[in-house]
């Protein structure tokens, strides 16, 4: 009798996992190449052309273009998703915080969810609130030159 090229418990550990998974609500995440984002953020969700290089900018040192990106800060909070957007903006498991969203939202490729609260921080705040924009983006010659690299 010939042995199953994977354990039991291989098949065991999938099930649980995508159990799991679907259980959570997470539907799929995603990392996305620079110009695939930023024709999406321009095109299919409305962010201003002149601030296109700040946003690129600020996830690529913040999720490195990664929506399921999940970020356990030294203060106990989270930051969750493509734009990390810090657990004081969102609720686990249900809509709450400062932006009235689930946090988990945050981590699905479609963005629909995801795009809504960072420009409302944006609009009030600048971009202060993200590290990752302060410390690498923050001086425009920093920036990405979109038009160069995308034709955008």
């Amino acid at each position: 009798m010939r042995a199953a090229p994977f354990g039991s418990w291989y098949w065991l550990g999938l099930g649980l996992g995508l159990l799991l998974a679907i259980e959570s609500g997470v539907v799929s995440a995603k990392r996305f190449l620079r110009c695939e984002l930023a024709r999406k953020l321009l095109d299919q969700h409305g962010f201003e052309r002149s601030l296109l290089s700040n946003w690129i900018c600020l996830l690529e040192h913040e999720s490195d273009l990664d929506t399921g990106r999940i970020t356990n800060n030294p203060n106990g909070s989270r930051n969750y998703g493509l734009f990390q957007i810090n657990g004081r903006f969102c609720q686990e498991g249900r809509r709450g915080g400062i932006c009235n969203a689930k946090c988990e939202d945050f981590l699905d490729e479609n963005l629909r969810e995801s795009v809504t609260c960072p420009k409302r921080i944006q609009t009030s705040d600048g971009f202060r609130h993200w590290a990752g924009w302060q410390r690498y983006c923050r001086n425009a010659q920093n920036l990405p030159n979109l038009k160069v690299i995308c034709g955008i």
